[in-house]
């Protein structure tokens, strides 16, 4: 049985659609959709109760994109090294080398604990509510991201 998207689920949407948007962006693999991850989000959410219903929805959804990156992240891996057994080179993309594929060498929960904290400048108790660990856990993973980030910007320039 399929639900009715209501006037304030549609409220929420609208409201936090382009947000999300961009979250998503972050966190999700290069070869993932933006909008595929909030839509699938939000699927998932909509599929047992409605995003008014939320006593956060925005936390909510920005914690499930980062479930879904999470798992096809694995997912990808997996079959990356299924294809390597087989004799078989994993599918690549050309890319120009940036400090984008520095991000992408985190995994999807860092790369959410850095924009929230860092470029949307939410403080790490909102941090972690939205990504669903302890605050002093987003304040060592988002020390931790630094310091990877930093080092691997440091090998790229010798």
């Amino acid at each position: 049985m399929q639900r009715s998207i209501s006037a304030g689920d549609r409220l929420v949407i609208d409201e936090l659609y382009p947000a999300l948007r961009r979250f998503a962006a972050t966190v999700g693999s290069y070869d993932i959709e933006p909008d595929d991850l909030v839509q699938e989000a939000m699927v998932r959410t909509l599929r047992t109760r409605g995003l008014s219903e939320l006593d956060n929805p925005r936390a909510y959804l920005c914690r499930t994109i980062v479930n879904i990156a999470s798992n096809q992240r694995r997912s990808f891996g997996r079959l990356r090294r299924a294809l390597q057994r087989a004799g078989q080179d994993a599918v690549t993309i050309d890319s120009y080398p940036s400090d984008l594929d520095d991000l992408e060498a985190l995994d999807p929960r860092a790369r959410a604990v850095l924009y929230l904290s860092e470029v949307e400048g939410y403080p790490f108790d909102q941090v972690a509510d939205a990504v669903g660990i302890s605050s002093a856990n987003a304040r060592k993973i988002a020390e931790r991201s630094r310091r990877q980030l930093r080092e691997l910007v440091e090998e790229r320039a010798i």
